[in-house]
């Protein structure tokens, strides 16, 4: 499929983004090990999201609903989950892939998950090497480093995890070991990452303790069901977010959306770039900050430097932070994001390549992107590389782009955020 962008005057209306994704996953997934029934609003339609519940169905949970994001998940308890009958599959679902990883190595039974080719190509050692350090047993291609991946789950032992690279998705996976594990299991990353297994896991009653960059949680804890509304999600935002900033005649609201302070680099970021963004009608939902985002075009951008405890507050939103930076006077620099060559794609290398594309001025830095501004953007025929995020960042690219901009592969934006060319074609008067 084929999305064509016209260049746009102005944009101008409200908005609601999907539920955020990286929460839905773990609501769905500590709602299986609940005792009882947990009900959730606003649910991702995501087929990330997707990948997840037809994996704990396939473990024998019931989960019901879906209509307007609600969904009833009928928990079994900690112990309750079945062995699979077949080859389970993530789809393209990194998420999916490494949390079940982690909750497969404390069952009592075999189970194989997989994905498709994309998701084949990501790395998984460093999620397979700290859970076979606690007594998991998991068989891969590549000595593990790959996926098909087959876990015997077992006898875990609580271990002192230290991460040599910050992810939300390791430390979600050895958290949920954890709950099975003998003894304490503790994780220590180099920078903080987004904190929602930690938030949710306090939520569904497991003690969770944390002193500054380590996190722990005590093995045997049974689980509560819960009732849960989900947030939008900031990731999805952050496209209308740079829409909003780099359009002169604009003024979006985005309602109901996740401010995580893990999570909410892109804000600063931006901000720090001279957008005119501010957070109005702030509030908490199940353990989460909630607030309206309200972004007004015609400021001036200026570059900035990235690097450091910053990246992953914001790691998946620099492809569409990229788009700003050719907007913006001088130079952006973005380092210490290497993470994102093993993305869906290699995101260092086709932002730089789509954007130069369109007439940017792009390097590619051994562990980020430099970006010269602002640049006058011609557009063009580009390809998203199978990867949602790219898709909707030379969408957005396309809004400041002289003619049209036509990507293929846009079929891939609905991993994430399904509506989306919808959502697009609203604000433009």
């Amino acid at each position: 499929m084929e999305l064509t962008v016209s260049p746009a005057a102005s944009l101008r209306g409200s908005l609601r983004v999907p539920g955020d994704k990286s929460i839905s996953h773990r609501a769905v997934i500590l709602g299986a090990l609940a005792r009882g029934e947990t009900r959730i609003y606003g649910l991702s339609r995501a087929g990330d999201v997707r990948s997840t519940v037809e994996c704990l169905r396939a473990l024998g949970i019931s989960i019901t609903g879906g209509e307007g994001g609600k969904v009833t998940v009928a928990g079994r308890g900690r112990q309750g989950l079945q062995e699979p009958e077949d080859v389970l599959e993530a789809g393209n679902s990194g998420t999916t892939i490494r949390l079940l990883a982690g909750l497969f190595s404390g069952q009592p039974f075999y189970a194989t998950i997989t994905g498709d080719a994309s998701l084949r190509r990501r790395p998984m050692g460093r999620v397979v090497r700290p859970l076979v350090a606690m007594g998991s047993r998991i068989f891969g291609r590549g000595g593990g480093e790959l996926a098909p991946l087959t876990i015997l789950g077992g006898d875990l032992a609580g271990t002192e995890h230290e991460l040599p690279v910050a992810s939300a998705q390791v430390k979600s996976a050895l958290l949920l070991a954890g709950l099975y594990a003998r003894g304490q299991t503790t994780v220590t990353e180099p920078y903080l990452s987004r904190d929602h297994t930690e938030r949710m896991l306090a939520a569904f009653g497991v003690p969770v303790w944390r002193s500054g960059l380590k996190v722990g949680v005590e093995g045997g804890t049974e689980l509560e069901p819960q009732e849960l509304t989900i947030p939008g999600d900031v990731s999805s935002a952050a496209f209308f977010l740079v829409a909003g900033a780099i359009v002169p005649e604009a003024k979006i609201r985005i309602e109901g959306v996740g401010v995580n302070p893990t999570r909410t680099g892109i804000i600063d970021a931006l901000q720090r770039m001279g957008a005119d963004i501010t957070l109005e009608n702030e509030t908490m939902a199940g353990g989460e900050p909630v607030a309206d985002l309200v972004v007004r075009g015609g400021h001036r951008l200026q570059g900035i430097s990235l690097g450091g405890a910053q990246i992953p507050r914001l790691i998946d939103e620099i492809p569409v932070l990229a788009v700003a930076a050719t907007q913006a006077d001088g130079e952006t620099v973005i380092q210490d994001a290497a993470e994102l060559k093993v993305k869906e794609s290699n995101r260092l290398h086709t932002v730089a390549v789509e954007l130069e594309r369109l007439g940017a001025e792009v390097r590619e830095l051994d562990d980020g992107l430099a970006i010269r501004g602002p640049a006058r953007l011609v557009g063009a025929r580009c390809e998203s590389y199978g990867d949602h995020r790219i898709a909707m960042a030379l969408a957005v690219a396309g809004l400041v782009a002289e003619g049209l901009t036509t990507i293929s592969g846009s079929e891939y934006i609905d991993i994430s955020f399904p509506g989306f060319q919808e959502c697009l074609q609203r604000l433009v008067p």
